[in-house]
Protein backbone atom coordinates (compact mmCIF):
# COMPACT_ATOMS: atom_id res chain seq x y z
CA UNK A 1 0.00 0.00 0.00
CA UNK A 2 1.31 3.59 -0.95
CA UNK A 3 2.03 6.46 1.26
CA UNK A 4 -1.04 8.08 -0.68
CA UNK A 5 -3.24 4.78 -0.06
CA UNK A 6 -2.65 5.03 3.24
CA UNK A 7 -3.21 8.86 4.29
CA UNK A 8 -6.17 9.18 1.65
CA UNK A 9 -9.56 10.25 3.96
CA UNK A 10 -11.72 9.85 1.01
CA UNK A 11 -11.15 5.81 0.86
CA UNK A 12 -14.30 3.57 0.10
CA UNK A 13 -16.00 3.83 4.09
CA UNK A 14 -15.89 -0.11 4.11
CA UNK A 15 -12.49 -0.71 2.89
CA UNK A 16 -11.75 2.26 5.74
CA UNK A 17 -13.58 1.07 8.30
CA UNK A 18 -11.90 -2.46 7.84
CA UNK A 19 -8.86 -1.46 8.17
CA UNK A 20 -9.58 0.56 11.51
CA UNK A 21 -11.05 -2.35 12.48
CA UNK A 22 -8.18 -4.80 12.76
CA UNK A 23 -5.49 -2.20 13.68
CA UNK A 24 -7.87 -1.96 16.78
CA UNK A 25 -8.27 -5.84 16.94
CA UNK A 26 -4.51 -6.00 16.69
CA UNK A 27 -3.89 -3.65 19.31
CA UNK A 28 -6.46 -5.47 21.77
CA UNK A 29 -5.77 -9.08 21.29
CA UNK A 30 -1.78 -8.30 21.45
CA UNK A 31 -2.12 -6.38 24.35
CA UNK A 32 -4.10 -8.77 26.09
CA UNK A 33 -1.18 -11.12 24.96
CA UNK A 34 1.39 -9.23 26.82
CA UNK A 35 -0.36 -9.09 29.48
CA UNK A 36 -0.23 -12.90 30.29
CA UNK A 37 3.44 -12.03 31.19
CA UNK A 38 5.01 -15.28 29.30
CA UNK A 39 7.73 -12.82 28.04
CA UNK A 40 7.99 -10.04 30.52
CA UNK A 41 11.63 -9.17 29.08
CA UNK A 42 10.32 -7.49 25.83
CA UNK A 43 6.76 -6.46 27.67
CA UNK A 44 7.93 -2.71 26.91
CA UNK A 45 9.51 -2.49 23.35
CA UNK A 46 6.26 -4.58 22.38
CA UNK A 47 4.22 -2.34 23.86
CA UNK A 48 6.02 0.63 22.14
CA UNK A 49 5.46 -0.72 18.85
CA UNK A 50 1.67 -1.79 19.31
CA UNK A 51 1.61 1.56 20.68
CA UNK A 52 2.63 3.27 17.77
CA UNK A 53 0.79 1.13 15.47
CA UNK A 54 -2.25 2.24 17.24
CA UNK A 55 -1.77 5.59 17.31
CA UNK A 56 -1.57 5.55 13.20
CA UNK A 57 -5.23 4.21 13.34
CA UNK A 58 -6.18 7.45 15.60
CA UNK A 59 -4.16 9.91 13.55
CA UNK A 60 -6.64 8.38 10.33
CA UNK A 61 -9.56 8.79 12.35
CA UNK A 62 -8.45 12.26 13.39
CA UNK A 63 -7.69 13.27 10.15
CA UNK A 64 -11.05 11.74 8.88
CA UNK A 65 -13.94 13.68 8.40
CA UNK A 66 -16.72 13.61 10.92
CA UNK A 67 -18.07 10.50 11.01
CA UNK A 68 -22.12 10.82 11.72
CA UNK A 69 -23.65 7.79 13.66
CA UNK A 70 -26.92 6.23 11.48
CA UNK A 71 -28.94 6.46 15.02
CA UNK A 72 -29.53 9.32 17.36
CA UNK A 73 -29.27 7.46 20.18
CA UNK A 74 -26.00 4.81 20.47
CA UNK A 75 -27.27 1.42 20.82
CA UNK A 76 -26.60 -0.02 24.10
CA UNK A 77 -22.95 -2.47 23.93
CA UNK A 78 -23.83 -4.12 26.77
CA UNK A 79 -21.84 -4.53 29.85
CA UNK A 80 -18.62 -3.41 29.76
CA UNK A 81 -15.95 -6.54 30.08
CA UNK A 82 -13.54 -6.03 33.01
CA UNK A 83 -9.91 -5.03 32.85
CA UNK A 84 -8.64 -5.36 36.30
CA UNK A 85 -6.71 -8.29 35.28
CA UNK A 86 -4.98 -6.99 32.39
CA UNK A 87 -4.21 -4.15 34.54
CA UNK A 88 -3.12 -5.59 37.99
CA UNK A 89 -0.75 -7.61 35.33
CA UNK A 90 0.61 -4.92 33.45
CA UNK A 91 1.35 -3.27 36.29
CA UNK A 92 3.43 -6.01 37.47
CA UNK A 93 5.08 -6.77 34.79
CA UNK A 94 5.96 -2.84 33.83
CA UNK A 95 7.27 -2.27 37.66
CA UNK A 96 9.48 0.04 38.09
CA UNK A 97 9.28 1.61 34.92
CA UNK A 98 5.05 1.54 35.25
CA UNK A 99 4.90 5.44 36.97
CA UNK A 100 5.69 8.50 34.78
CA UNK A 101 4.93 12.04 34.57
CA UNK A 102 2.15 13.53 32.34
CA UNK A 103 1.58 17.13 31.87
CA UNK A 104 -2.21 16.83 30.90
CA UNK A 105 -2.55 19.60 28.55
CA UNK A 106 0.31 21.07 26.54
CA UNK A 107 -1.13 23.81 25.61
CA UNK A 108 -2.79 25.19 28.58
CA UNK A 109 0.32 26.94 31.09
CA UNK A 110 1.82 26.26 34.23
CA UNK A 111 0.17 23.29 34.68
CA UNK A 112 2.06 21.07 36.87
CA UNK A 113 2.83 17.31 35.96
CA UNK A 114 1.23 14.81 37.71
CA UNK A 115 1.79 11.22 37.85
CA UNK A 116 0.49 8.65 35.70
CA UNK A 117 0.62 4.43 35.09
CA UNK A 118 0.95 2.97 31.94
CA UNK A 119 -1.03 0.13 33.19
CA UNK A 120 -3.97 2.42 33.64
CA UNK A 121 -3.90 3.72 30.56
CA UNK A 122 -3.34 0.86 28.54
CA UNK A 123 -6.65 -0.71 30.05
CA UNK A 124 -8.17 2.46 30.11
CA UNK A 125 -7.57 2.82 25.92
CA UNK A 126 -9.05 -1.04 25.92
CA UNK A 127 -11.85 0.32 27.23
CA UNK A 128 -12.35 2.76 25.05
CA UNK A 129 -11.72 0.39 22.00
CA UNK A 130 -13.77 -2.72 23.02
CA UNK A 131 -16.86 -0.42 23.07
CA UNK A 132 -16.45 0.38 19.51
CA UNK A 133 -15.50 -3.13 18.84
CA UNK A 134 -18.87 -4.33 19.85
CA UNK A 135 -20.78 -1.81 17.50
CA UNK A 136 -18.48 -3.22 14.88
CA UNK A 137 -18.56 -6.80 15.39
CA UNK A 138 -22.89 -6.01 15.84
CA UNK A 139 -22.41 -4.84 12.61
CA UNK A 140 -22.97 -1.38 13.42
CA UNK A 141 -19.93 0.37 11.72
CA UNK A 142 -20.70 3.62 11.11
CA UNK A 143 -21.71 3.69 14.93
CA UNK A 144 -18.09 1.83 15.48
CA UNK A 145 -16.37 4.26 13.57
CA UNK A 146 -18.15 7.23 14.92
CA UNK A 147 -17.23 5.86 18.66
CA UNK A 148 -13.70 5.46 18.21
CA UNK A 149 -13.14 8.87 16.61
CA UNK A 150 -15.26 10.96 19.38
CA UNK A 151 -13.06 8.94 21.96
CA UNK A 152 -10.02 9.48 20.07
CA UNK A 153 -10.81 12.97 20.62
CA UNK A 154 -11.79 13.10 24.13
CA UNK A 155 -10.01 10.36 25.65
CA UNK A 156 -8.07 7.46 24.07
CA UNK A 157 -6.05 9.36 21.74
CA UNK A 158 -4.74 11.47 24.36
CA UNK A 159 -3.44 8.76 26.77
CA UNK A 160 -2.65 6.37 24.24
CA UNK A 161 -0.06 9.62 23.21
CA UNK A 162 1.23 10.01 27.07
CA UNK A 163 1.89 6.35 26.91
CA UNK A 164 3.43 5.92 24.04
CA UNK A 165 5.82 8.89 25.07
CA UNK A 166 6.47 6.94 28.34
CA UNK A 167 7.17 3.78 26.79
CA UNK A 168 9.90 5.60 24.13
CA UNK A 169 11.43 7.40 26.69
CA UNK A 170 12.05 3.74 28.70
CA UNK A 171 13.46 2.24 25.81
CA UNK A 172 15.59 4.84 24.78
CA UNK A 173 17.44 5.25 28.33
CA UNK A 174 18.16 1.18 28.17
CA UNK A 175 19.45 1.38 24.65
CA UNK A 176 21.68 4.46 25.77
CA UNK A 177 22.46 2.89 29.24
CA UNK A 178 21.91 6.32 31.38
CA UNK A 179 20.07 5.60 35.20
CA UNK A 180 16.54 6.55 35.58
CA UNK A 181 16.88 6.01 39.79
CA UNK A 182 14.95 9.32 40.15
CA UNK A 183 11.61 7.49 38.71
CA UNK A 184 12.26 4.54 40.85
CA UNK A 185 9.31 4.88 44.05
CA UNK A 186 7.29 7.42 42.74
CA UNK A 187 3.86 5.85 42.84
CA UNK A 188 0.24 7.22 42.28
CA UNK A 189 -1.15 5.37 45.00
CA UNK A 190 1.18 7.10 47.74
CA UNK A 191 -0.94 8.59 50.91
CA UNK A 192 0.47 11.97 49.75
CA UNK A 193 -1.77 15.42 48.73
CA UNK A 194 -1.89 16.61 46.06
CA UNK A 195 0.23 19.16 46.54
CA UNK A 196 3.49 16.35 47.53
CA UNK A 197 2.62 14.69 44.21
CA UNK A 198 3.19 17.65 42.45
CA UNK A 199 6.33 18.05 43.46
CA UNK A 200 7.79 15.08 43.36
CA UNK A 201 6.28 14.37 40.00
CA UNK A 202 7.64 18.00 38.75
CA UNK A 203 11.70 16.89 40.51
CA UNK A 204 11.46 14.01 38.66
CA UNK A 205 10.19 16.16 35.24
CA UNK A 206 13.00 18.71 35.89
CA UNK A 207 15.35 15.29 36.09
CA UNK A 208 14.32 13.98 32.77
CA UNK A 209 14.95 17.30 31.20
CA UNK A 210 17.95 18.31 33.05
CA UNK A 211 19.92 15.16 31.86
CA UNK A 212 20.24 11.72 30.39
CA UNK A 213 18.20 8.93 32.25
CA UNK A 214 17.89 5.28 31.90
CA UNK A 215 16.82 2.28 33.17
CA UNK A 216 19.73 0.63 35.11
CA UNK A 217 23.27 1.77 35.63
CA UNK A 218 25.73 1.25 33.11
CA UNK A 219 27.31 -2.45 33.67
Amino acid sequence: MSDATLHATDQNPDDFAVQIADQIESFLVAVTEVAKGDEPDSAVPFLLLEVSQLMLAGGRLGAHEDIVPDERYEPDPGPELDVDEIRENLARILDPVDVYSEVFDPYEPRKAPVPARISDDLTDVITDLRHGMVHYKAGRTTEALWWWQFSYFSNWGSTASATLRALQSVVAHVRLNQPLEELDGLDTDQDLGDDALESEAGRVMVQEIAGPLGLRPVK
